[in-house]
């Protein structure tokens, strides 16, 4: 906390200066204006920097106890910008760059948790994080909390052991182009007579044709090593064909349906951990909200009321 310590001093100092100079109450106010200005500036730094030293803390914690080194990909899709516009946070390749890193630093023989949160993004940060996975030699385990959707279900895809909130899910993996899912594309062309479509329609048809078996082929290999090749070729073919909508939720029922190597048992720490993932504080009321009552014991039994 050298922030905090330095401010002190320099407000102390300030204040010696000004009484120096023999205005005294002048002194008193304008300490309190730099007081205001310092905490102003300075607070949230200091209140950020605390929040991911406990982040720290708690990840360690974790990883010590799963004898695993724990990487989070966490996006918060709600978060409140500059001047209360909404701005959407995705898997960039920034974040593929920042994965890599910890997955290269990680020893062979130490496992990786990876907890995601997040709505999806690029295709190529996403399959550059999943190979990584993959080829991780130790046990590898994605961990969802919540959701996981498109590009963050690609990830999944690609660990030993996926690991899920009884009410999380996953998303197909269907491209997107121009906003625009790649099979609806092709099924739109397919309706029509080529002399009927325009020439720049139909090189998004041909886009959408390469990149539905591009992504295709890659869910194949990350899953044929474990379920076998043609269980892998029938999901990755499901995943991609255009069968539901892009948000349609995979929950944990239909995921086992698919044959996925899908658990429950999200470790408590997780959810420790997605507390101190805040969203932006709004101005209006929050929509919801809980407030957990003092446990009871009952025997040797705990009991956990809640009321909202």
């Amino acid at each position: 906390m050298s922030e905090v310590f330095e401010g002190k001093v320099f407000i102390i100092k300030l204040y010696f200066i000004l009484m120096v100079n023999g205005d005294l109450t002048g002194a008193f106010f304008n300490v309190l204006w730099f007081f205001f200005l310092f905490y102003l500036i300075l607070g949230p730094q200091i209140k950020h920097r605390q929040l991911l030293m406990a982040r720290k803390a708690l990840m360690g914690k974790m990883g010590e106890k799963r004898n695993s080194n724990v990487i989070t990909m966490i996006h918060r899709q709600e978060s409140i910008g500059l001047f209360g516009i909404p701005f959407y946070r995705f898997i960039t390749v920034e974040d593929s760059e920042q994965v890599l890193r910890a997955i290269r630093r990680t020893p062979d023989d130490q496992a990786i948790d990876l907890i995601l949160h997040t709505p999806g993004g690029l295709v190529l940060a996403s399959t550059q994080i999943a190979k990584a996975i993959k080829d991780h030699p130790a046990k590898t385990t994605v961990i969802v909390p919540h959701y996981s959707m498109s590009g963050g279900t690609l990830i999944a895809l690609a660990a030993d052991e996926i690991i899920m909130d009884p009410n999380a899910v996953l998303g197909p993996v269907d491209p997107q182009l121009m906003n625009y899912p790649a099979p609806s594309i092709l099924n739109a062309v397919s309706k029509k007579k080529p002399e009927d479509i325009d020439d720049s329609t139909l090189i998004l048809a041909d886009l959408a044709e390469k990149s539905i078996n591009q992504v295709q082929s890659f869910v194949y290999e990350l899953l044929k090593d474990k379920i076998g090749e043609e269980k892998a070729r029938e999901i990755a073919k499901i995943l991609t064909e255009g069968r539901w909508t892009h948000d349609y939720p995979i929950t944990v029922e239909v995921a086992k349906e698919l044959g996925l190597n899908v658990k429950t048992d999200v470790p408590p720490e997780v959810y420790e951990l997605m507390e101190m993932y805040p969203q932006p504080m709004m101005q209006r009321h929050p929509g919801v909200e809980f407030f957990p009552l003092p446990r009871k014991r009952t025997g040797n039994s705990e009991t956990v009321n809640f009321r909202f």
